[in-house]
């Protein structure tokens, strides 16, 4: 007779106790997703309340430096008004004349520093080549360029691996109309030239919009675009800005230089060769003071030839001018640790219709 073991043997299954052992799996298994879940929805509010205090804060030092940026405009539009020159003796170009302006503009948290400098002291690009013709070099420039790079390549302790010839042929090639196997000289450049480079690129052929095509331009390396070794590069002595129009309505580039504002170097480039040891004197002359008072006036376009030594040089009257239209508005704005800077260039101008003065942006960049 087989054997069948009793109901209440302790060997037998229960059915309801397995039951319960899968519930409680299921349920650890959902806490865990939910758990999961819930930290991955915890770090993606956390990332977006820190993105959103992050844009929050970008937005406050943006207001703040644009404050700075509107402020030195209406400094620039008051000193219009009260004179027709631009000098580095006015309160625009004093830092701390600019700081107590700042002043003005009331912040609870956070301070703003902007400092303004005149684009007219720096050498037009775009004026090397006659427009709006745009095809013959101006041997004015031309000049004005060679003693310039004379200058800037004596600072250098190692000559850069380039020449002046090179680098003005290639930039007038790069700024004329014309596209074709004629380069100027024996070291000019057109696109057959720069196509030719890894990556290719064309030449411009037409005015140059951003300071930055100068770099591209054959001959002229990053050392001397950008400077090193504390020398200064070719992109603090330059400009794109200074377009004006014809009597017939069209563009061109006077390609003059505020001497009343010019950086020593540009000023050594403005004087004859032979005369060049004189900018840093002229340079000292215009902000000589005695008792907290400048010496010297500086707002006629002679006003150097009153600099001693320098009675019987003349500077080319085409090339300089003792005002200025043209200016950069550097404003940074600080709150904690963080910082924002506007960059922006504008050209003050008189309103024909209301003869109001006002400053129009050129260029506007926030870092």
């Amino acid at each position: 007779m087989p054997f069948v073991r009793p109901h209440n043997s302790p060997c037998r299954v229960n059915p309801l106790g397995n039951a319960n052992g899968v519930a409680i799996l299921v349920a650890i298994g959902v806490v865990a997703v939910l758990l999961t879940a819930g930290l991955a929805l915890n770090q993606r509010i956390r990332g977006s309340v820190i993105d959103a205090v992050l844009a929050r804060e970008r937005l406050v030092l943006s207001e703040m430096a644009t404050s700075g940026v509107h402020a030195a405009m209406v400094m620039l539009i008051n000193d219009r008004k009260e004179n027709k020159t631009d000098t580095l003796q006015e309160d625009w170009a004093d830092p701390e004349k600019v700081a107590e302006w700042m002043t003005t503009i009331p912040f609870d948290d956070g301070t703003v520093e902007v400092a303004i400098t005149d684009e007219r002291s720096k050498i037009q690009v775009n004026a090397l080549v006659k427009f709006p013709e745009g095809q013959q070099v101006s041997p004015t420039q031309r000049r004005l360029w060679e003693r310039l790079l004379d200058q800037v390549f004596a600072v250098f302790e190692e000559t850069p691996d380039t020449d002046p010839n090179t680098i003005i042929n290639s930039l007038k090639d790069w700024l004329d109309h014309s596209d074709d196997d004629a380069i100027t000289g024996l070291s000019g450049a057109e696109s057959d030239h720069y196509q030719s480079l890894d990556p290719p690129y064309s030449a411009k052929n037409g005015p140059v919009d951003h300071l930055g095509e100068v770099a591209l331009v054959q001959g002229v390396t990053p050392e001397l675009f950008s400077g090193a070794g504390g020398a200064a590069g070719l992109s603090s002595l330059l400009t794109v800005h200074g377009v004006s129009k014809t009597v017939d309505g069209r563009f061109t580039y006077d390609g003059k230089v505020n001497i009343s504002t010019a950086d020593v170097a540009v000023l050594a480039a403005l004087l004859p060769e032979d005369n060049a040891d004189l900018a840093e004197a002229l340079a000292d002359y215009r902000v000589a003071q005695a008792d907290e008072t400048y010496t010297h006036s500086i707002t006629d376009k002679k006003w150097y030839k009153n600099v001693p030594g320098a009675g019987g040089v003349t500077i080319n009257a085409n090339l300089i001018t003792v005002s200025s239209d043209l200016f950069r508005i550097v404003s940074t704005a600080r709150r904690g640790e963080r910082s924002l800077v506007v960059d922006a260039v504008v050209r003050r101008e008189k309103d024909p219709e209301t003869g109001r003065w006002t400053c129009k942006t050129l260029i506007w960049q926030a870092e």
